[in-house]
Parts: structure tokens; C-alpha cells; sequence
């Protein structure tokens, strides 16, 4: 499922390097997508809206190969395959963390999705199962907020190299449906222009 990436040859060797001890390496921005077309396809197709923007972000994700790098002690290393570990908001209002398969097929993604959604909110506390893997985004939404701008909490002392992504509050305008979505990723591994990659993928696949 993984192999080493190459440092050797790798054009950002030095960058590597140079930012993976740091104590904050990871960096973030906002940008607005166009759910317009998803939001309808979803509705067609009778896959709920989270799941199905959840899944054309794994989608984007696992098309963009630096958001599949991760950090695994002095070495880099490329997965074939990127999941999701996604919050779920349960009645009382907490949450507990999901570990959510990629399938890129959506109704197999939505099953898996929909199981799993339902495990967690049936369970208390903060982790219901273990996380011994890396191969995955950290995903959230806050649909109550059509945020700006987003920090995460995090250990420093805790190795992670995960990409955080989070969808905001959807806003319909004329017709037109938006919704803001954070990028936080390890500047070890990708800089702004991967991060530009990943917009225009994402947005990409939510136009299909």
C-alpha cells in the first residue's frame, strides 16, 4: 500500500528538511468551492450531502499525489490508497472520531460511510476504535459557520504529517451554491501550489 518516496531525487529534498522540525509545519488557507451541481447530483442519486462532497474530496486527495506523502521518521513515504477519519456530531452534541474507507465507486463509499456514521454516533466518547494508520486526511464540517478562516488543535510533540481538510457553512446566492473549504498541510511535503492542485481537482470532481 506505500513505498518510499526517493529523497535523492525529489526536487523538494531541501524544503523537506528544512520545515519537518519545525514546531508548527503545517500551513493552512480557506478557499470558496461551487457545490452547485454536487448538491443536485447528490439529491439525484439519494446520497446525503455530506457524504457525497466527503467523498469527491477523497476523490481529489487520492488524484493529487502529494496529499498521499507522509512523514514516517526521516523518510517520506507515497500510499496508494488515502482514507478519511472524519468527526461525527452525535445528538448530544459531541463528537467521536470515524474511520471512513475510500471506495471510489459512490454507492459503495456511501454504505461504508453511512455504517460507519452510524457506529460512531451510537458509541460515546472521543475515539471509538483504534488509529494505527496515517493513510488519512483529517476531515470535518462546521456547517453552521461560513468561515473565513480556520486553526486546528494539535500536539506538537505528537508526529503528524495528516492533511486537515473542512467544509463550512453552504450560502445560496442566486442559485448559486458555495461553500468554504480549509486546507491545513505538513510544508515538508507540499507547498502552495499543491494546495492549488487540490482546489482545482476538488472542484473538478464536484462538477462532475
Amino acid at each position: 500500500m506505500k513505498k518510499n518516496l526517493d529523497l535523492t531525487t525529489w526536487n523538494r529534498k531541501e524544503h523537506f528538511e528544512f520545515f519537518k522540525n519545525f514546531e508548527e509545519p503545517f500551513f493552512g488557507l480557506v478557499a470558496t468551492v461551487d457545490c452547485t451541481k454536487a448538491y443536485n447530483n447528490a439529491k439525484l442519486a439519494g446520497v446525503p450531502f455530506f457524504i457525497y462532497y466527503l467523498h469527491k474530496t477523497l476523490v481529489a486527495v487520492n488524484n493529487i499525489e502529494s496529499f498521499r506523502y507522509r512523514i514516517n521518521g526521516d523518510d517520506v513515504v507515497i500510499y496508494d490508497r488515502i482514507d478519511a477519519s472524519s468527526t461525527i456530531l452525535r445528538d448530544d452534541h459531541s463528537f467521536g472520531f470515524s474511520f471512513i474507507e475510500f471506495n471510489p465507486d459512490i454507492q459503495t463509499f456511501t454504505t461504508i460511510a453511512q455504517t460507519e456514521i452510524e457506529r460512531v454516533r451510537n458509541t460515546s466518547g472521543l475515539f471509538t476504535r483504534e488509529f494505527n494508520m496515517d493513510n488519512l486526511i483529517h476531515f470535518s464540517s462546521i456547517p453552521w459557520v461560513n468561515f473565513t478562516s480556520l486553526s486546528h488543535a494539535r500536539s506538537f510533540t505528537f508526529p503528524d504529517s495528516c492533511p486537515k481538510i473542512s467544509f463550512g457553512k453552504m450560502t445560496l446566492t442566486d442559485e448559486k451554491r458555495e461553500m468554504p473549504v480549509s486546507v491545513h498541510i505538513h510544508h515538508g511535503l507540499a507547498d502552495g501550489y499543491h494546495v492549488g492542485l487540490f482546489f482545482e481537482e476538488l472542484q473538478k470532481q464536484l462538477d462532475n
